[in-house]
């Protein structure tokens, strides 16, 4: 039996997790946080959802296996490294915008590295309770 009164603290928490856990990562440019911490926190707004309503409701409300996250966050993280090469300097060198964006600040290569840390981290850690969550539930039944 699934509790009323989780279900609804889910309903508010989720988004606030969520935002939360985009703060962190843009954070950690300047303070302590950034992608990993950030995508620690958003897969506990989605482990806390899956307690909530169950494993198969979150994984339409994710509309992608956590697996597909993998590949795309290290394509965004490896990208980021290369670009500087194509400005003449060593990989996994900053490159910044000359101009700050409101709120974000100067943009850079390594936003898109954290970027990237943050969609791997998040599903690496969702591939990996996902599975053990299957895999207790195929035992009890």
């Amino acid at each position: 039996m699934q509790s009323t009164i989780l279900k609804t603290a889910t309903n508010y928490l989720l988004p606030l997790l969520l935002l939360f856990s985009v703060f962190i990562l843009m954070r950690g440019h300047y303070e302590s946080g950034g992608g990993f911490v950030g995508g620690l926190v958003a897969s506990i707004a989605f482990v806390l959802h899956s307690f909530a309503y169950g494993l198969e409701k979150t994984k339409i409300l994710l509309k992608y296996p956590p697996m597909s996250f993998i590949p795309i966050g290290l394509l965004l993280s490896f990208s980021a490294g290369v670009l500087p090469m194509f400005f003449g300097q060593a990989y996994m060198t900053g490159v910044w915008s000359k101009d700050p964006l409101p709120v974000i600040g100067l943009v850079g290569s390594a936003l898109f590295f954290d970027i990237g840390v943050f969609i791997v981290v998040i599903g690496v850690t969702l591939t990996i309770l996902f599975t053990i969550s299957e895999s207790i539930d195929q035992q009890t039944n």
